[in-house]
């Protein structure tokens, strides 16, 4: 019998203006908490233009560039840093697809979303933009 490997990881999640506007913090944390991950990381925070950029840096020069941007720094966001076994991969399966009409009933998207624009939730989608992530919004670093 083969054991699998566990691949513990972090990854960051943010809750965007419309989710806490909406009143669903505590629906999300619960989503995660459920799912038995460590928290390592919250802070409730109004983004900067200056951190939105480089948190979009990818999509600078797409024309919905700004738009993402204007939303981010719309409103106060709650930030979180998440550990878990193969929690990216897992997190993106929770967070259901971008555009609500195509996510899955019982993801969060799926079920508190109102449009692709006002989505509730960012999560990293590797490894590696989990890594940037987590620098940009906890340079001052995450427990344990």
């Amino acid at each position: 019998m083969s054991e699998e490997k566990s691949k513990i990881e972090r990854t960051f999640v943010a809750i965007k203006p419309d989710g806490t506007k909406r009143k669903l913090v505590n629906k999300v944390i619960e989503k995660f908490e459920n799912l038995n991950f460590d928290l390592k990381g919250l802070k409730l925070m109004t983004v900067t233009r200056e951190l939105a950029e480089k948190h979009y840096g990818e999509h600078k020069g797409k024309p919905f560039f700004d738009g993402l941007v204007d939303y981010i720094i719309s409103g106060p966001i709650v930030a979180m840093a998440w550990e878990g076994n193969s929690i990216i991969e897992i997190t993106r399966k929770v967070v259901g697809a971008t555009d609500p009409v195509k996510a899955a009933p019982g993801t969060i998207r799926g079920d508190f979303a109102i449009s692709i624009a006002e989505n509730i939730i960012h999560a990293s989608d590797s490894p590696e933009s989990s890594k940037r992530e987590l620098e940009l919004f906890f340079p001052e670093g995450l427990q344990g």
